[in-house]
């Protein structure tokens, strides 16, 4: 039986950080907890974890659990992946012609089924690599003198209803640097649009930094990687008075820094390296300056779930790989994890006794 919530009695927070190569282990956890029935009174997120809590709050299509389990799915098909270790689905070519390309394959009837998970052509060995010559075939407008690699998200509008985020329940905040001006910016659910997503999203070289009126943004998971600064008023105090804090965190852990396999692999920790000692000292900041009474004594829970927990040893190599094999695996890990959060802390977040065991949940995930 999935657990249900009672009467509330908790105010509670989520907080889902950046990281974006293994951030279907987020994506599995939500699922768990929208199985059980988990609810929030505030969502905070920084980089990736502003479009896992997009997907989980405000899909195009209504249906939460399917919008998580399909972004499993962004995944390059092993042996492609094998040979081109770049996630050419999710990073994709700059420029006015390219996006004019791109829209071209989404409406041809010829091309259009490729993207479409709900098609049997939208996903699979045979369709990742049609997807490949098409990326191949793309125009671009990159040069020397480009600010970065990439587009900015250009499939955000087809998987976030932007339309629906104002009306969602909890509080929702996202974050970028606004490097005009040299500050961190955090926006609200009624300021939410496409823009906003994309400059939350852009991650210096990956993304040239993103254009709202007269400031330059750039993602602020490069800086604030759990974007702890959204829950904060001027005065210090919390808002609103919450008193647990559920903590979604991908990238404070030391395992991720380790020998890359090659080139590419050595760019990517080149970009992971620095945001473990920042997303470490983040947790550890904010417990020491907001969440501390005259005592010491810690003002309200801070639970972190143990999303990188389930990792083998034989598993940490490959933990940013964007393979198919990876993300799913690591989908499956984030659920467990989310599942075993839920048991131990059902009175915390207001479930009703999970007295079932997760046998059963292990054997659905199976199935995902």
């Amino acid at each position: 039986m999935s657990g249900k919530t009672v009467n509330k009695k908790h105010k509670k927070a989520l907080l889902i950080g950046g990281g974006a190569p293994n951030s279907t282990l987020m994506a599995g956890a939500l699922v768990a907890f929208l199985e059980k029935g988990v609810e929030f009174d505030v969502i905070s997120a920084s980089g990736a974890g502003a479009l896992m809590g997009l997907l989980y709050t405000a899909p195009k299509a209504g249906d939460p659990a399917t919008a998580l389990r399909q972004w499993a799915q962004v995944g390059v098909a092993d042996p492609i992946y094998g040979l081109l270790p770049v996630n050419y689905k999710v990073f994709m070519k700059p420029g006015a012609a390219a996006d004019a390309y791109r829209s071209w394959l989404n409406s041809n009837p010829f091309t259009a089924p490729f993207f479409n998970p709900a098609s049997p052509l939208g996903s699979g060995p045979f369709s990742d690599w049609v997807k490949l010559v098409l990326a191949t075939l793309s125009p671009s407008d990159l040069s020397s003198s480009s600010l970065g690699l990439c587009a900015h998200l250009p499939f955000a509008e087809q998987v976030i209803d932007f339309a629906a985020i104002a009306a969602i329940k909890p509080d929702f905040y996202i974050n970028a640097y606004n490097v005009t001006q040299q500050k961190m910016t955090v926006w609200g659910k009624n300021e939410i649009t496409p823009a906003h997503l994309k400059a939350a999203f852009s991650f210096p070289l990956i993304y040239p930094p993103y254009t709202i009126g007269d400031n330059d943004y750039i993602e602020g998971a490069s800086i604030d990687t759990l974007n702890f600064k959204a829950l904060v008023k001027d005065d210090g105090s919390l808002h609103p008075e919450l008193d647990t804090l559920v903590v979604f965190d991908i990238l404070g852990a030391d395992k991720l820094i380790a020998k890359p396999k090659d080139l590419y692999d050595a760019w990517v920790h080149s970009i992971i390296t620095p945001l473990v000692e920042i997303a470490k000292d983040d947790i550890r900041l904010f417990d020491l300056v907001y969440n501390r009474d005259a005592d010491g004594q810690p003002k309200r829970k801070l639970l972190k779930v143990g999303l990188l927990d389930g990792l083998s040893d034989e598993e940490w190599p490959t933990v940013l790989d964007w393979s198919n094999s990876n993300l799913q695996r690591l989908f499956e890990i984030g659920y467990r994890a989310g599942l075993a959060f839920c048991e131990e802390n059902a009175a915390t977040l207001d479930l009703e006794p999970l007295t079932e065991s997760t046998h059963g949940d292990e054997e659905r995930v199976a199935a995902l």
